[in-house]
């Protein structure tokens, strides 16, 4: 069984920001999968459906900072669930999509709050999302995503890489 983890912030002034990657990538796997987020879990929503096995799609609510709290309860109640976390990251190129099996944190506050409570062993499909060395960190990863096109694709290979694990 997989549960899969997008993170990104709950409410409409977050939609299509470069820090809702995570989400914009589990809302195409539910769309791709034919499930819906119905239930409310784990300061979680939902949606759950069987390919080779049962999934667990997962919007944590707790924001990205905080997005640990929902994991590891997650993880206590599905003790034996393989988990994937799919998260925006500045340090690689936008439009790039990358796999990884385990690994530290790096910059990112969601998956840092994620090691803070269950470690690192966890696996990530991180979208590249490059950095505007002008603006300040913050306020880069909450703004908007300007080239729709180019993360349409990426959140497409994220896709395609969890769905091969599913």
């Amino acid at each position: 069984m997989y549960i899969v983890v997008g993170l990104g912030n709950v409410g409409a002034k977050y939609d299509n920001t470069y820090h809702n990657l995570g989400f914009m990538v589990v809302d195409r796997l539910a769309k791709n999968l034919g499930v819906s987020f119905s239930k409310h879990s784990c300061k979680s929503v939902l949606a759950e459906g069987r390919k080779n096995d049962k999934f667990i799609l997962v919007k944590p609510e707790t924001y990205m900072n905080n997005s640990g709290e929902a994991v590891v309860m997650l993880k206590k109640k599905y003790k034996e669930a393989k988990i994937l976390v799919a998260v925006d990251d500045i340090d690689l190129p936008a439009g790039k999509v990358r796999y990884r099996e385990k690994g530290s944190s790096g910059t990112h506050n969601g998956l840092r709050s994620i090691v803070s409570y269950i470690g690192e062993d966890f696996e990530r499909v991180k979208v590249g999302t490059g950095r505007d060395e002008k603006m300040e960190l913050s306020d880069f990863v909450l703004s908007k995503i300007v080239d729709k096109n180019l993360f349409d694709k990426a959140i497409d290979d994220a896709c395609q890489i969890i769905m091969e694990k599913l």
